[in-house]
Order: structure tokens, then C-alpha cells, then sequence
């Protein structure tokens, strides 16, 4: 726990996050709330899974308000970890692009949104329009594939069934068919972003299915790699906020995430490189927006994903990625 604010603060407001991009976070969130809540703000850093079960060890209890992915926060509904949310206290909410207003019912919306998609090196690969080209003859021994523990690992079996035409969950034997016959085109399967960029910068991959937030690293190290114009439209990933059960400053809370959402921080969080917005007000150039999934039409495109039944089917799926991958 690191600790930042006043010491004698009458309250003290917990935040569990990710805990990157620190001093930018610090500038254009924490300082400003600190002003608006006359508060001490504790964090509680760490990864998704660390931090989701820490708060499942404590039942609920122990932070006011808790980031993650929407693929974790599902599990933290599932499990009743969190509070519905107020949304009448939330008055930011209807600036939101409607997906990100109530991703999970009543629980907790989404402050930045993000994709996974295809990149490829534009100067060895012929142009990727559909997630079908991976299973492409051209591309044997090319392609980096997230591994299947990862946020982004368990998208590719939804999309394997889709190119096999059935449905993952109720014809995995034919997803997974599908996984087989993509298995010689696949280089490696990797964990970590930087994993995924080593892989590229040095010519072992040249083409990967990644979240947008490693593209600047991936075309900073290899000026050639294009994110690929899918015909069948990227994945969405959401970025949420919700109130743990346990929560003792749940009005706080309500306030913190209103201001998270208002134009002013999702603005300035996005022009600076930290979150792509969610809030419809937001207004980026083309060079800022470059790497974010931004605009109605960009984000209408997405596929979403129903984490409900994709948890569900995980178990299983991992055991059955491992059997092919050797792992």
C-alpha cells in the first residue's frame, strides 16, 4: 500500500489499480480529487488477478473503489464483490458511449476502452483484411498468438469457432479442431506485452494478435508493423470501476468515479497517452487519437464479448489450448 495526501486527512479513500503511469495519474486525477474531497488517497497496486483476490480473501472489504478489466470485474460480480452502483450520482455516465455506461448491469461502467486486433509488418507480410487470413498458408511459422491465460488468450477460440463456422460453447471440439489446424502458422504463444514486442523487433514474429495499448511500443521498434483493417472488426476491451461490498466511503466512491468520467480527465488522460476515452465530449486530433479506439464508428465496430460464458468455458478451454501447444 503507498499512501498520498494530507496527514491529517479526516478521511481516508482507498483505490485499488494497476498502479502504471503513475505520475500522470497522480496529476491529472488524484491531486484534483484531493482538492474535492479534503482526503488521504491509499492504493493498492497490482495486477488484475492479484487484486481481484485479495479483495475476495478480505470479502469485499478493504477498498473503496477497485480498476479492472471487464473480463476480471465479471468475475467479481459473479463472485459478489461489488455494489450496484448509484448512477444518479453518476451524472457523467450519460456522457458515455453506450457500451460503456453499464457493461455489466447495474455494477460498475467503464472509463476506457480498448482492442485487440491484428499487426503484421506491412514490408513481409501480404495485407491481413479478416481474422481468417491467420490461418493463411503464407503466414506458416510467422504469427504470436496471446497466450491462453492472458485477457486477449481466450478471444482466439471464439474467433477459431467463427472461422470453423460453429460456436465455441456449445461445438469446442470444432474450435478447437480450428486451434489445430492454425497451430503450424504459430511461432510462439506470448504472456506479457513486451514479450510479444521482443518477439517482433527481433524478426521471430511478424505478425501478432495484440491489445492496441502495445502499437506505439510495436511500431516504435519495428516502423513497418500496421494495425490490419478487419473486415470483421477488432475485439473490445473495457476498463471498469466499480464499488467494492465492503466499501466505507461508497459516497467518495461515487464521486471519484463521476470525476474519472467527467470530459476534463478523460481528455486529458487521452491526449497524454494514458486511457483511451469513453466520454462522447472528448475531442482528439488525428495524430493524438492515432492508437486508441476512438470515434462512434471505430467503436461501433467491435465485437464485444460475453464474459459470463467465456468464464464458464475457460477451465476447459486452457486444458485443451495446453494439450496443443505442448504446454
Amino acid at each position: 500500500m503507498l499512501s498520498a495526501g494530507v496527514a491529517n486527512a479526516k478521511e481516508t479513500f482507498t483505490i485499488s489499480w494497476w498502479g502504471y503511469n503513475g505520475e500522470k495519474l497522480d496529476a491529472n486525477i488524484i491531486q484534483p480529487f484531493l482538492k474535492m474531497c479534503d482526503c488521504e488517497v491509499v492504493f493498492e497496486t497490482g495486477n488484475n488477478a492479484d487484486r481481484l483476490n485479495k479483495l475476495a480473501v478480505r470479502r469485499g472489504e478493504g477498498v473503496d473503489v477497485i480498476f479492472l478489466t471487464d473480463s476480471f470485474s465479471q468475475i467479481g460480480v459473479e463472485q459478489g464483490l461489488f455494489q450496484p452502483v448509484d448512477r444518479a450520482k453518476i451524472p457523467n455516465v450519460e456522457k458515455l458511449y453506450d457500451l460503456a455506461k453499464a457493461p455489466q448491469g447495474e455494477y460498475g461502467p467503464a472509463y476506457s476502452i480498448g482492442r485487440v486486433s491484428i499487426v503484421y509488418d506491412s514490408e513481409k507480410v501480404d495485407p491481413i483484411t479478416s481474422w481468417d487470413d491467420l490461418w493463411r498458408e503464407d503466414l506458416a511459422g510467422t504469427v504470436s498468438l496471446p497466450g491462453i491465460t492472458t485477457t486477449a488468450g481466450p478471444m482466439m477460440v471464439l474467433r477459431a469457432a467463427a472461422h470453423a463456422g460453429v460456436d465455441a460453447y456449445t461445438d469446442p471440439d470444432g474450435a478447437f479442431a480450428a486451434i489445430e489446424e492454425l497451430k503450424p502458422n504459430i511461432v510462439k504463444n506470448y504472456n506479457t506485452g513486451s514479450e510479444m514486442v521482443n518477439l517482433i523487433s527481433t524478426g521471430e514474429a511478424t505478425v501478432a494478435v495484440a491489445q492496441d495499448f502495445t502499437f506505439a511500443s510495436l511500431m516504435e521498434a519495428v516502423p513497418s508493423m500496421v494495425e490490419a483493417e478487419l473486415s470483421d472488426g477488432g475485439i473490445a476491451t473495457l476498463n471498469t470501476i466499480n464499488i467494492p461490498t465492503g466499501a466505507k466511503q461508497v459516497d467518495l466512491a461515487h464521486k471519484f468515479i463521476n470525476f474519472v468520467l467527467s470530459t476534463e480527465v478523460q481528455t486529458i488522460e487521452a491526449k497524454q497517452g494514458v486511457d483511451a476515452p469513453v466520454n462522447t465530449e472528448v475531442v482528439l486530433t488525428e495524430e493524438e487519437a492515432a492508437n486508441w479506439t476512438y470515434g462512434e464508428d471505430e467503436i461501433a465496430a467491435l465485437n464485444r464479448i460475453d464474459y459470463g460464458k467465456l468464464n464458464a468455458a475457460k477451465t476447459e478451454w486452457i486444458d485443451r489450448w495446453n494439450e496443443i501447444f505442448g504446454l
